[in-house]
């Protein structure tokens, strides 16, 4: 499933409301500032409740230091939309993305981004957020099918 940056289609909200954190002498992960870029899913139809988090810093411009799948929903609401136990879990909670960028230091920040999950309100930005995204993708799906039906009728 595509994954798109969420500052695609809120631009200002995404930037104003992006979640960071600033390291200072922590044992596995260098010091400076790490922001929390959020990525959803671009299908229409697809209703997988989860993020992608690439962790960035303004310091290293585009690396991507850490790329975290989060799933807020319970195992067995991902059971249910995938139907396989095993995937199921992978779906639910916070881990270390396998198939995208990875450094060192993911481990480590993968551990400081589960810390900020003990935050209810950023969690629940994250599912506005999500929201937010799958309705504007809904709208331009929708806004994309009513011309062709248009076109449709007038050939008759």
């Amino acid at each position: 499933m595509p994954m798109v940056p969420f500052f695609t289609r809120f631009r200002d909200l995404a930037f104003r409301e992006m979640r960071s954190a600033t390291v200072r002498q922590m044992p596995n992960i260098p010091d400076g500032e790490y922001g929390f870029l959020e990525l959803y899913c671009d299908e229409p139809d697809c209703d997988c409740r989860r993020v992608v988090i690439d962790v960035v810093s303004p310091a290293t411009g585009p690396k991507i230091w850490a790329t975290i799948n989060y799933g807020w929903e319970s195992v067995e609401y991902y059971e249910r939309l995938t139907g396989d136990k095993a995937r199921a879990r992978e779906c639910q909670g916070a881990i270390l993305d396998p198939l995208n960028p990875q450094t060192k230091y993911s481990p480590a920040l993968l551990q400081l981004f589960k810390s900020v999950l003990r935050d209810e309100a950023y969690v629940e930005r994250l599912k506005r957020h999500y929201r937010l995204f799958k309705s504007e993708v809904r709208k331009k799906r929708t806004s994309a099918v009513r011309p062709a039906r248009k076109a449709k009728r007038r050939r008759r």
